[in-house]
């Protein structure tokens, strides 16, 4: 019963979170235009600012206070994995274990503030150069520029501690959970204006059901891969304790086709999108440079090389954050320590091959799948000419983020379930 209770606890706390994100999302920096606001949101095409927009929860059509979201605390914790990997420091922080992590955990915070910093100075002196944003800001003056700075940086402070809050008051993962809240603020209007746009085009109701199917087919692929698993035998062999002789038996080691699961698309989206504020600052200060508009260009949706650049990160992060993810080497080394051993397979270094090699195959399957699924709504604008204002980026988070919030609520559950088949054998002992 304290476990159901909990349970229901955890889901009202992220309940309220959510609420208190979504309140702060329609809080504007102070001396905003809304007029010149509502009049750019009328006339918006901007294919940069979409991704952007729709990450934050609309947060940046109302340059709320939570208009970077938790984008800078994102790059900051590739950064400081990529540092890992490079610094004997840090790869020696990790290893000793919870303090470690906690002191790596505070260096991404820092990292956080100082890009935070970074990019709140280049959204407020790039939103002005953005066509029909001129006049955005009534003040123009220094002190308006140093509390907007402000204003950004502790919305983006703060979402960084809810989603850590949430993690570990609530369910899943927080920072995931804001972003999928995010897109999924903006899903109604998206699904509105797609339906709009292909009614004013005529499309007919053969053509609205076949895409739809497309879509659903693609939800099922992501669910199906999602829960899909390469398991391995393990032997274990026989052991003896004491006089009693144990004998053999074999279990499974279970690898997921997308280990990675979400992350590398949104660590793509997050670098991205950091590029392109940055792009935004540096056309401030060098001016219409002919040069870097055709590069600011390279951004956009529509573009070849976005979608190379964007293919291109994500299949590196899905190889990179499964590396982190999981260690063949310990995995081996584990395996030899309990007397376990795969069928056929030397344990030691053997074994570590043979399931690097599985490893790797599984990656490559699931990198591919994770690009196929975010270039589906760019393959049908192309071949089928359907107007999407949402991407598969978009798609594959929300469908990922909500199977783990629910795999989550079904683990406290069943723990529930088997908590009281035990007090009826009076089995389980209160601590």
């Amino acid at each position: 019963m304290s476990t159901l209770y909990n349970l229901k606890k955890r889901i009202w706390f992220v309940f309220i979170a959510i609420i208190i994100f979504r309140i702060g999302s329609f809080i504007p920096i102070p001396g905003i235009n809304i007029k010149v606001l509502e009049q750019f949101l009328i006339h918006q095409n901007s294919s940069l600012l979409t991704m952007f927009n729709i990450f934050s929860g609309g947060s940046l059509n109302r340059v709320s206070v939570f208009t970077l979201g938790v984008m800078p605390y994102i790059s900051s914790s590739i950064i400081i994995q990529l540092l890992t990997l490079i610094f004997s420091h840090l790869r020696n922080l990790k290893k000793e274990g919870e303090a470690g992590n906690k002191k790596i955990n505070q260096y991404t915070k820092y990292l956080t503030l100082l890009l935070s910093i970074i990019q709140s100075i280049s959204v407020i002196v790039g939103l002005p150069f953005i066509p029909g944003m001129q006049n955005i800001f009534i003040f123009t003056d220094f002190y308006f520029y140093v509390i907007a700075v402000i204003s950004l940086v502790t919305g983006t402070i703060f979402l960084m501690w809810l989603g850590e809050f949430i993690t570990e008051k609530g369910l899943g993962n927080g920072t995931s959970l804001i972003i999928f809240f995010g897109i999924v603020a903006t899903l109604p209007v998206s699904i509105k204006q797609t339906i709009s746009v292909m009614h004013i085009n005529h499309f007919s109701i053969l053509y609205m059901i076949f895409i739809s199917l497309i879509m659903f087919v693609a939800i099922f692929i992501v669910v199906f891969l999602e829960k899909s698993q390469r398991k391995i035998t393990v032997c274990y062999a026989r052991r003896q304790q004491g006089r009693r002789i144990y004998a053999s038996h074999h279990s499974f080691l279970p690898l997921k086709i997308n280990m990675a699961g979400v992350v590398p698309v949104i660590f793509s989206s997050s670098l991205i999108l950091f590029a392109s504020i940055i792009v935004t600052y540096c056309r401030y200060i060098f001016g219409n440079f002919i040069y870097l508009i055709k590069f600011f260009d390279f951004f956009k949706f529509n573009h070849s090389i976005y979608v190379i650049i964007n293919i291109i990160l994500i299949v590196f992060f899905c190889f990179f954050y499964t590396n982190i993810m999981f260690n063949v080497r310990d995995t081996a080394t584990n395996l030899k320590k309990s007397g376990a051993f795969l069928p056929g397979i030397r344990p030691g270094i053997r074994t570590e091959q043979y399931i690097k090699k599985i490893v790797l195959k599984l990656t490559t399957i699931g990198s591919v799948y994770t690009v196929f699924i975010c270039l589906v709504p760019d393959i049908m604008r192309e071949w089928f000419k359907v107007p999407f204002y949402f991407g598969g980026t978009s798609l594959l988070i929300v469908v990922v983020v909500l199977m783990e919030f629910i795999i989550q609520i079904q683990t406290l559950m069943m723990s529930t379930q088997y908590k009281k088949i035990l007090k009826k054998a009076n089995l389980y002992l209160k601590n």
